[in-house]
């Protein structure tokens, strides 16, 4: 669903290289490195960090936050968030940081949780007496608040915002917005498609540093 309008968004650019911003076990750089394009990647999860460099030997992955980066201004051609906003606690720092770090010209590419999947993630899908999915909730929109999510033995701290605050955040970096969507599945059964189309997952957007 989202490795292909992102794959399309950065062909579309000219970009020499990358900055993947929570690069987990380096998936994207490596997707990214196919394209001819030269990622970092960082993420502040040793572990993480050390499949990353198994996978991916000659790859460049840092131990590092978002919310405060080690790289000089105007460093990056593009910066990727794949699905991480929603795991940093300070998300305007980090958005200020990648701001500050992407060249003028340059962009910035996110993928996201939408906030109406988010404000009521920890809560998921409201289903009768039969487990028939009968609607998802939406609560407390408006605020900004954690809430835990737990799958196959792991347990994460995630943050539901409202769209409106990274859209403020991103504009109060200087940023323009040059792309937005709320892709609708391609691929997988049937039934999670027909899911997915009724509570969309994700929110894929691309701001630009004006050159100027």
């Amino acid at each position: 669903m989202l490795d292909p309008m992102m794959r399309a968004r950065i062909e579309a650019g000219q970009f020499r290289n990358a900055l993947d911003v929570g690069c987990g076990e380096g998936r994207f750089c490596r997707l990214l490195k196919s394209m001819g394009i030269a990622p970092t990647g960082i993420d502040p999860t040793a572990h993480l960090l050390k499949v990353a460099r198994e996978r991916d030997p000659s790859g460049d992955y840092r131990a590092g936050r978002a919310e405060e980066m080690e790289f000089a201004s105007a460093s990056f051609d593009l910066v990727i968030s794949y699905i991480t906003l929603i795991d940093i606690p300070d998300f305007r720092a980090a958005i200020r940081e990648m701001a500050r770090v992407v060249r003028p010209g340059g962009a910035e590419l996110i993928a996201n949780l939408t906030g109406f999947t988010s404000a009521g993630a920890a809560q998921g899908w409201i289903k009768d007496e039969a487990g028939r999915h009968l609607h998802f909730p939406v609560d407390r929109y408006l605020e900004e608040f954690p809430f835990w999510l737990e799958w196959s033995g792991i347990r994460i701290q995630n943050w539901h915002r409202p769209l409106a605050a990274y859209m403020s955040a991103f504009i109060d970096s200087g940023l323009d917005l040059a792309f937005f969507d709320e892709p609708a599945p391609v691929s997988g059964e049937p039934i999670h498609q027909e899911r997915f189309r009724r509570v969309p997952w994700f929110v894929v957007m691309e701001w630009r540093k004006p050159l100027a």
